[in-house]
């Protein structure tokens, strides 16, 4: 493949990351508080952890370097709840909702950075 068709494929998955980013990191802010409740804890849990994981391993490689990294911390709140197979405790929401708040910075930080680019 030549730089030129990389450099564009690269840039097409950056705007399709981009563009999902603030509806990911949004609907793990609103389900944070139903993450606690039963059988719909569970699934929101597995839903959000899915959805930072690839934001952890897409972000990084995209250019979003900082958003990864908040993602990591967010993940990490969601992990012990996740292999359990459980909702989280009052604890771990409270925690989550901390590291939603700095991955929603770093992320609008870094997408302004971004269009200011012209990216």
């Amino acid at each position: 493949m030549h730089a030129d068709q990389f450099e564009s494929r690269l840039a097409r998955v950056r705007h399709r990351f981009a563009t999902t980013l603030e509806g990911k990191i949004t609907n793990a802010v609103v389900t944070a508080d139903h993450m606690s409740c039963g059988v719909d804890g569970v699934m929101h849990v597995s839903k959000s952890y899915r959805s930072l994981h690839g934001i952890c391993g897409i972000g990084p490689t995209v250019g979003f370097t900082a958003t990864g990294e908040a993602a990591q911390v967010a993940e990490a709140a969601l992990i012990q709840a996740y292999r359990e197979s459980r909702g989280l405790t009052q604890t771990e929401v409270l925690s989550l909702k901390k590291a939603l708040e700095r991955l929603r910075v770093a992320a609008e930080l870094e997408l302004r950075l971004m269009y200011q680019r012209g990216g």
